[in-house]
């Protein structure tokens, strides 16, 4: 770091900042990368900046992106990263070591001479990204490099072969530079110490007003700057209505609308089937738009709303959470922009039809798996450029905080409802609560208002896909581990680099390789129990759940009712299990028609059209 902060130091003193070039390792070739490093050091970058390609960045534009895909695809490591390096020091670059602080630089979206100007005026450094993937990508490949050198040294105001000089032509922009103020001294009245725990650390925030933004190791924001301060905001606005009784009164006068409060029934012939204990039903496919996730949107949009926001983005995986975002946008008269991955647009055509007929914009992402995890991605992005104006209903107990907390709060009536419901039909509390789990909405909201009692059983049923034993599932708590994944640690499903698997399920709405953080601290904690069914069993629940009761499930529910089931033939008789009717499976119907020729000689169910 010493001979980071000289350079900064000698860059001050010739009255400039420094020119800081980025480049993703491997692209657009990783034999390329070595030569490419030198080249924009020929070029006149003072420092460069070589990123290590990941999965699934948050707020990286789509230039970037492009960039770090490629790389993936060809093969780039941590450790090839560093070999880069290595040979590009062997070629005679100044790559210095790491040793300590660092000076301010800043950069986005800067391309021009006139935007390196403006911004050398705020900073020790101005970093360049986007556009030094935009002039590899342009430049044919025996030009490469002289394009790129040539454009480093048109940014920083100097010629290729005086980039060693110390004269350079001045710009307007920095001939009106602002004259700079003597610099403060700051006091340092006290410290908190790294040793300080996360139980600690949730104690202050309490005494602060502020909700914990950890569940144990777990939660946290893992994002870039540019979304702290929406961050702070939201959490902010979150804190101010959670405790204000008028914004609660006004959330359940649209119970009506939103069809709460929601049943809870016996289902008599399942239990029959099952054997053992009681299995009640707790409807949440009743609810208006057909699942739990009204619950949440409304929430959301009526916290939007106090924060002054006029636009509303939102993802969705099987479409119900979409659909949900969709239907209050059209009550409330807000803008709607729902993402979707283009493999989930495939399999939920009515549900995008759904989201259309109520007047948002569905954008279909092409990225990555096409999944829901990509349209994480790209809502998230979206959010960053529409800061002032939008807000971001994000679907399920994911992302950074304060997020998880805020969609567990929206969704605990689920559980609220059932504890209260269950003593007045059985005077008891039930014995076991169970529900799917995905990134953990419907199963965060049912299990919190029992999570502090500790005769209740809390089972979630992952999905399995084709069974945990292959890579193809989205079993993240049976078959992951602790990583970061949209801003938050919890547990993923990931490669031995660090990078995030890809994933699988009949149900789009469990297709997604993290989980929230909340349901990640109950694992670690035994305080809940994580099990998994494959396709073939989901298409068990669902099958069973329609022709003994008549109901027809999301294909997300029929795992947990497989689940349940399964607990249910262990149990006594004058026991009670819960489970989450999450959503309706109408949505569903083709996709089941669609996989019974593969599933369904598994299960022994022919149906035929």
């Amino acid at each position: 770091m010493d001979h980071i902060r000289k350079t900064f130091q000698r860059c001050k003193a010739e009255n400039r900042s420094a020119l800081v070039t980025y480049v993703t390792a491997g692209f657009p070739t990783a034999e390329e990368t070595p030569d490419i490093l030198l080249a924009m050091e020929k070029g006149g970058a003072d420092i460069l900046e070589l990123g290590a390609p990941f999965t699934d960045p948050i707020a990286d534009g789509p230039t970037i992106q492009t960039s770090n895909t490629i790389a993936l695809q060809n093969g780039v490591t941590i450790e090839s990263t560093l070999k880069m390096v290595k040979d590009a020091r062997s070629k005679g670059l100044k790559a210095p070591k790491y040793s300590g602080d660092k000076p301010a630089a800043v950069g986005f979206g800067v391309s021009t001479r006139e935007h390196f100007q403006s911004l050398a005026t705020l900073s020790d450094g101005v970093v360049v990204g986007s556009q030094i993937i935009t002039t590899l990508q342009k430049a044919t490949p025996e030009n490469r490099l002289k394009d790129l050198e040539e454009y480093c040294a048109y940014l920083g105001g100097r010629r290729p072969e005086a980039a060693n000089e110390t004269t350079r032509e001045v710009g307007i922009v920095e001939a009106i530079a602002d004259a700079k103020a003597p610099e403060a001294v700051p006091t340092v009245s006290a410290t908190i110490t790294a040793e300080q725990d996360s139980d600690l650390v949730a104690q202050l925030a309490a005494m602060h007003g502020k909700i914990p933004e950890r569940f144990g190791e777990f939660g946290g924001q893992y994002v870039p700057e540019s979304l702290m301060d929406c961050l702070s905001e939201l959490e902010e606005g979150f804190n101010k209505i959670n405790n204000d009784p008028k914004f609660w009164e006004e959330y359940r006068s649209y119970y009506d609308y939103m069809g709460r409060p929601g049943h809870l029934h016996l289902a008599e012939r399942l239990t029959e089937h099952a054997g053992g204990a009681n299995i009640w039903l707790k409807r949440e496919d009743l609810n208006h738009t057909g699942s739990h996730k009204i619950n949440n949107a409304l929430g959301q949009l009526l916290l939007a709303k106090r924060l002054g926001k006029t636009k509303i983005i939102a993802e969705t995986g099987a479409g119900q959470h979409g659909v949900a975002t969709a239907t209050v946008c059209a009550k409330f008269g807000m803008e709607c922009t729902v993402y979707m991955g283009a493999e989930d647009v495939r399999r939920q055509a009515l549900n995008v039809f759904r989201m259309k007929l109520l007047g948002a914009k569905v954008v279909a992402v092409e990225a990555g798996s096409r999944t829901l995890r990509d349209a994480v991605n790209e809502a998230l992005r979206a959010w960053v450029v529409n800061l002032e104006t939008t807000h971001y209903i994000i679907g399920s107990a994911i992302g950074p905080h304060p997020f998880p907390t805020i969609v567990r709060t929206f969704q605990s009536v689920i559980g609220e409802e059932t504890k209260r419901q269950m003593q007045e039909k059985r005077g008891k509390l039930p014995d076991a609560v169970v529900a799917c789990v995905g990134g953990g909405s419907n199963a965060v909201g049912m299990f919190y208002p029992f999570s502090n009692d500790p005769s209740v059983r809390l089972v979630g049923v992952e999905a399995g896909g084709d069974g945990v034993e292959t890579a193809r599932h989205s079993a993240t708590l049976s078959g992951g581990t602790k990583g970061v994944l949209h801003g938050v640690k919890t547990y993923v499903l990931q490669d031995k680099h660090g990078q995030i698997s890809e994933t699988h399920s009949v149900s789009a709405g469990l297709d997604y390789p993290g989980v929230g953080p909340e349901l990640s601290s109950w694992k670690d904690s035994n305080r809940a129990q994580y099990v998994v069914a494959t396709d073939a069993q989901a298409f068990i629940g669902f099958r069973l759940m329609s022709q003994l009761e008549g109901i027809i499930p999301a294909l997300e529910s029929a795992h947990g009712i497989y689940g349940a089931l399964e607990l249910a033939k262990t149990m006594k008789k004058d026991e009670d299990v819960v489970i989450c009717l999450s959503g309706r499976g109408d949505k569903d119907v083709q996709s089941v028609a669609d996989e019974l020729p593969t599933l369904g000689p598994k299960i022994g169910w022919d149906l035929r059209f």
